[in-house]
């Protein structure tokens, strides 16, 4: 007998948008190169290689984002430990919505999800490296 699931993948995204902050792709442009700002990645790196990043992100893939934030971790990255302000961006922005959630609740603030995700981003005039 297969399994019930009880929540759809469309539910949790809907939870998370909800739950996370969010910045326009317009507003983000503004925030390239910024001190204050860290870019983060969260699409595979199949996705990375095909289309490139946001200038200057930090590539964290979906799957790995938990070790790369914890200091503990042997796979953490030092750029996700810094005063700063997270904007976390996937391809369409629903599972950079749910890593944002998840950053949170591990206690990384402030994090943004970038709406729209990388499509907003190109449409909004961004550009990949």
């Amino acid at each position: 007998m297969p399994q019930k699931i009880t929540k759809s993948s469309k539910e949790i995204v809907k939870a998370a948008l909800a739950a996370t902050p969010s910045i326009s792709a317009e507003d983000a442009l503004a925030l390239v190169g910024s001190p204050d700002h860290v870019f983060v990645d969260l699409r595979d790196g199949t996705e990375q290689a095909k289309t490139g990043i946001i200038p200057g992100a930090v590539a964290s893939s979906r799957g790995m984002m938990e070790f790369h934030i914890d200091p503990e971790s042997p796979a953490h990255k030092p750029e996700l430990n810094q005063d700063k302000t997270y904007v976390f961006y996937c391809a369409s922005g629903g599972r950079s919505a749910i890593a944002a959630q998840v950053a949170m609740d591990m206690g990384l603030t402030p994090v943004l999800n970038l709406a729209g995700g990388v499509g907003a981003w190109t449409k909004a005039g961004g550009t990949l490296e």
